[in-house]
């Protein structure tokens, strides 16, 4: 990853929410309504975060109108960016699949709760 690209990207409008948000999986919509931004930001928003690998497609649910949706899932769980004399660097956190198990499970007890 290119630091200076995942500034410009993490300094973006909504972005940091967005990936707030999607510590398990949401649908465009969900951010939408949840995050109270535009549809078509919510898709140009999750397009520039997955194309910088720190948003992905989680795979498909079914919505409350029966269609099938996509989700998302945020990639990290921190990002570090160290300032230098001649470089920039980054290092991220990625999230673990224990860690999503352990957010779905959790969030499906909270559902039926």
């Amino acid at each position: 990853m290119d630091p200076v690209d995942v500034l410009r990207v993490l300094g973006n409008k909504y972005n940091a929410e967005i990936l707030e948000a999607t510590h398990a999986p949401k649908s465009a919509q969900e951010l939408s309504e949840e995050l109270d931004i535009p549809i078509a930001t919510s898709y140009r928003r999750i397009e520039e975060l997955s194309e910088h690998d720190l948003l992905k497609l989680e795979g498909k649910e079914l919505s409350d109108e029966g269609r099938r949706t996509k989700v998302y899932r945020r990639q990290v769980d921190e990002i570090s960016v160290q300032f230098g004399v001649d470089e920039t660097t980054i290092e991220t956190t990625e999230r673990t699949e224990a860690k999503n198990a352990l957010v779905d499970v959790w969030s499906d007890l909270r559902s039926e709760g």
